[in-house]
């Protein structure tokens, strides 16, 4: 008996159902490939239309930020890296303050956060660090970006604050 492999009735519907299933799964990848790019460009929109929106919780010098990872009204708790990006002036030796104020906006804790680009312009600088919530009581709060104001005049403070529940 000679073996034929190509010329078996069932190698060659097992080869055709192959091909159907690989047409099928580039179609089906094709398309959620065009879902998900979809998606993204909804959501960069939705990104830019929102920024008006978001500033409107915080309060202070609020078009002095011009981006900031932690959103108004976020929940938050134990130690939380942040990312931002604020009008310059507000930097000493590239440090500005970060720290966390209650609805009184009297300061409870503060720290410092580091300038990631050029901080001696007025341009936006961008900046990064992390606070402990956990040193805070729970409950209603402010995240506070307050400028390093070296000369220690009140004239001379700026400050963001944004509304956030510390859990």
């Amino acid at each position: 008996m000679k073996d034929n492999f190509y010329g078996s009735k069932l190698n060659t519907i097992l080869l055709l159902v192959l091909i159907v299933l690989m047409i099928a799964a580039i179609l089906v990848m094709r398309q959620n490939k065009e879902i998900y790019l979809d998606a993204f460009q909804k959501q960069v929109a939705l990104d830019k239309t929102l920024i008006p929106q978001i500033k409107d919780g915080i309060i202070g010098n609020k078009d002095d930020l011009v981006s900031f990872s932690m959103l108004p009204y976020a929940k938050v708790h134990g130690v939380t890296s942040y990312k931002g990006s604020i009008k310059g002036g507000y930097f000493f030796e590239g440090n500005i303050l970060v720290g966390i104020a209650g609805v009184d906006k009297k300061i409870i804790f503060q720290s410092n956060a580091k300038a990631t680009t050029d901080w001696t312009t007025t341009n936006p600088v961008s900046f990064e660090g992390s606070i402990d919530f956990g040193k805070a009581p729970k409950g209603p709060a402010y995240l506070i970006i307050h400028n390093d104001n070296a000369s220690g005049l009140p004239a001379n403070d700026k400050s963001v604050l944004i509304p956030i529940t510390i859990e």
